[in-house]
Formats: structure tokens, C-alpha cells, sequence
């Protein structure tokens, strides 16, 4: 598969990092020659200088034998542009990150006869992440398959925890009632991500991800010693695109929300905008401030502004004043790695969350849906089965299924079924799959 990548910067070069991969032949354009140098020296990619808009390049790398053009410039115009001009050069199909989420929702255009054939807004899938996390309270990451049927759900343990010093082995011993698989343990010092087998023992501080069926999450819950509790008041800081998307999401499921914006211009066009949220002008950084609004009393803190360090730095001060949930925007990807650690309950990088969203539309036609785990290098895959594939002509334990994936679940007429290893995977069903990059080639074989 020929795939065209315009734009290198966090989410191109993720996007070219999972590629790599899988030996695809894979393109970037951009004009910055040290983002496509630091490229060359760590992926196994074509770096090409230039500008995407220009057809002259776009016949030097091939558009017309291409079988996707990923626009994702820092620019929505940008984007769209090479989409237009790269559709017209031949190209298979385009997709294009567009910032303005009113630009997707203007459903009077058809933009697919101007050659878009996928948008893609990173902070509204940003905001939809956020919602999803304050629905499961005491978790970190949440992913939900299949409206929910089965969910991917991701804490770290702490001293309350039951299963602490538990092998796996042991903990399904211990809550025999409870439908659970542990899919990844991600382990303070350890930049490896580890895939867990019956002997693999939790420590304090892990950060774990379960795959649940829906009938046994509220059960998770005492696995882990935290408690589930509901979440109401919510202040945002930030007025943002995706600190108004947030608004509106919450604002919609009858949450009472507060949002602080420095920008008084800003403030009150949010204000004239949000008729069910409380805007406030001022500076979220101001303990006074904070103190005059209540910040005891509320439920969950979100920093969505556009700087990592305050978002970080007041939701650990949100934290300090007691409130329950706090979620951070991270954008520089150096601190992904320690947020957690410092005492970031949970954070996004809506950049990550573009490149898997858009990373399962390079898939084969059987993967259903992938998600990305934060502060994880792998990726959750659902898989459908189709007639004949290699993965039903054998029980699960005699599939070799390689040590770096792990089989989280399946989903067999919309009901969750448990995996075990003498059980035989039917045409029809949904598998989640839970893959370290090195194996994504040899368990999507399995599904062919």
C-alpha cells in the first residue's frame, strides 16, 4: 500500500512510526528539513522537501499509483487544498485534518466531489475522549467497542488495591464472579509495555489496562480499591475549540459547568455561545480565583488551554483543593511520560488521538475499529472475521498467537463473550486484540 503523508510534524511522524511497521510504502512531505531529517534517522520512511500543494512533486513521488494522501499540515485550508489537487492527480482516496469542527458539521456541502473523502477534526475527537473519561470516574483511559459491549478501561494501582502483589493468575483466582482480562501493564522505569501472562505480578503504581465486558464494570471497581463516584460540577479552564466542544458535550448530558478563559474578548463571545455554561473571564492559574468559584466543591477540573505546563500545573493544584477528577491536555510529547507519574489523573493529546483515528482507515477492510492507549507504543485493534479466516480453523490456543498480543474479548451477536483458550473464533464475530507494533502484521494474518 502507497500511502502520501503531508505534514510531519506529531501526527505525521506518529502516523510514520506505526507504518514502519508493517513495511509500507510510505511518503512525507514537508518543508521543515529537520523534522524530515529527525524522520529519516528513526523510521524506515521516504522524506520528500517541498510543498504538498505542488503537482510537480506529487508526480515526482507518484500520486497517481498512491493509494491514500494524508493531509495534516498545521493549516485546514492547506489540507484541503492537497486533498483537492492530490484527488485530481489520481489518488485513491484523501483524508485531511480540519481544526474549525463547524467545517465538518456543514452537512450542505458535498465535500467528496471536491476529492475529500474523510475529515478529520482532532479536537473534536478530543472533546468526545474527554466525556468518555468523566463517565468512568475513577479510570484514567477508557475505550468503549461496540457502543460499550466490551471497554478497554486503564488505572494505576495504589495501596488499596486488592490485587497488589497479586499475580494475574492469582487475582482471577481471588474474584472468580468478575469477567476481566488484563490486556497491558505499563510499569514506572520500564520503557518496555508489558503484555501480561499468569505469572506477571503487580506492583504498585502500574498502570493497568483491563478489557471488561459491560455487565462487569461496576465489578472492576473494588478490584482496583477505588470506588466509583459521580461527577456533576465540572470546570473547564481554557475556552478553547476543545474547551467549547467540552461545554457543549456536557452542557448537553446536564452537567453544570464552569468555564475559565484569560482572553477577554474570547470570554465573552463563549459567553454569548454557551447559554447553559457559566463563563468566567480570568486567569485559571489564580488560587484566589479558583477559591472564589469554588473549586472544593467541584467534581472535575479540565485544562484544555494551549500550553502543557499549566494544564498540568493547575490540575495538580485542582488536585491539592480535593477535586476527585482532573484531566489534563498534554501537547508536548515529552511530558506524556511523566504526567501520570506526578499525579495526572488522566490527559489527552488530541495529536495521538488523530493518528489512531486515521490510522484505521489504512487498515484491511476486516479491523472494525483501533484505539490508542496513552502512554502506551501499541494499539487496541477490533477485529471482524470473515469467511474462512486463518483464526477459525483452530482453537485459540493453538493459533500461536505471538508473545507481544493478547486477546481481550469477543463479541458474538452483540453479546460479550470471555476468552479461553479452548474456544473456537466463529465467521461473524468481533475480537479485540490488544498488539505491540512488532506483532500487527502477524495477528492481522490470523484475520485474513
Amino acid at each position: 500500500m502507497k500511502i502520501i503523508i503531508a505534514g510531519a510534524g506529531d501526527v505525521g511522524f506518529h502516523l510514520a512510526k506505526l507504518l514502519s511497521y508493517e513495511s509500507q510504502d510510505t511518503y512525507i512531505i514537508d518543508f521543515d528539513g529537520d523534522k524530515l531529517e529527525y524522520i529519516n534517522n528513526h523510521l524506515d520512511v521516504i522524506t520528500k522537501k517541498g510543498d504538498a500543494t505542488s503537482t510537480k512533486l506529487l508526480k515526482e513521488i507518484g500520486i497517481d499509483s498512491a493509494d491514500l494522501l494524508i493531509a495534516i499540515t498545521d493549516n485546514q485550508n492547506t489540507n484541503f487544498t492537497i486533498s483537492v489537487i492530490g484527488k485530481s492527480l489520481g489518488v485513491k482516496k484523501t483524508i485531511a485534518r480540519i481544526d474549525n469542527p463547524a467545517f465538518l458539521n456543514e452537512c450542505e456541502v458535498d465535500y467528496r466531489s471536491f476529492g475529500l473523502d474523510f475529515m478529520i477534526s482532532p479536537q473534536e475527537l478530543a472533546a468526545n475522549e474527554i466525556k468518555m473519561l468523566l463517565d468512568q470516574s475513577s479510570f484514567n483511559d477508557t475505550v468503549a467497542f461496540e457502543r460499550g459491549v466490551f471497554n478497554v478501561m486503564g488505572t494505576s494501582l495504589t495501596y488499596t488495591s486488592p490485587i497488589l502483589d497479586l499475580t494475574v493468575k492469582e487475582a482471577i483466582q481471588r474474584f472468580p464472579d468478575v469477567d476481566f482480562v488484563t490486556i497491558a501493564i505499563k510499569r514506572p522505569g520500564v520503557s518496555q509495555t508489558i503484555i501480561p501472562r499468569g505469572d506477571t505480578r503487580y506492583q504498585l503504581d502500574d498502570q493497568v489496562y483491563f478489557c471488561v465486558p459491560n455487565y462487569s464494570m461496576k465489578d472492576l471497581y473494588p478490584i482496583i480499591g477505588k470506588k466509583q463516584f459521580n461527577i456533576k460540577n465540572v470546570m473547564i479552564l481554557g475556552g478553547s475549540s476543545i474547551g467549547e466542544k467540552t461545554a457543549r458535550n456536557l452542557c448537553k448530558e446536564n452537567f453544570k459547568v464552569k468555564l475559565i478563559e484569560k482572553n477577554r474578548e474570547k470570554a465573552e463571545m463563549l459567553a454569548e455561545q454557551l447559554n447553559n455554561t457559566l463563563v468566567i473571564h480570568g486567569d485559571g492559574r489564580d488560587l484566589e480565583l479558583l477559591e472564589e468559584e469554588h473549586i472544593r466543591e467541584t467534581d472535575a477540573f479540565i485544562a484544555v488551554t494551549g500550553n502543557s505546563e499549566t494544564n498540568i500545573m493547575s490540575c495538580l493544584v485542582a488536585k491539592s483543593k480535593g477535586v476527585k477528577k482532573t484531566i489534563a491536555l498534554v501537547e508536548n510529547m515529552d511530558y506524556i511520560d511523566i504526567s501520570q507519574t506526578i499525579g495526572i489523573q488522566s490527559l489527552i493529546n488530541k495529536k495521538l488521538i488523530a493518528a489512531s483515528n486515521i490510522f484505521r482507515h489504512i487498515r484491511k477492510g476486516e479491523i472494525l475499529a483501533l484505539a490508542n492507549l496513552h502512554n502506551i507504543d501499541a494499539e487496541v485493534f477490533e477485529f471482524e472475521v470473515k469467511d474462512k479466516a486463518k483464526v477459525t480453523k483452530k482453537s485459540i490456543k493453538e493459533l500461536n498467537i505471538p508473545r507481544e498480543a493478547v486477546f481481550g474479548g469477543i463479541i458474538r451477536n452483540e453479546k460479550a463473550i470471555m476468552v479461553t483458550g479452548d474456544m473456537e473464533i466463529r465467521t461473524g464475530d468481533k475480537v479485540i486484540v490488544f498488539c505491540l507494533p512488532e506483532a500487527i502484521n502477524t495477528v492481522e494474518s490470523l484475520f485474513k
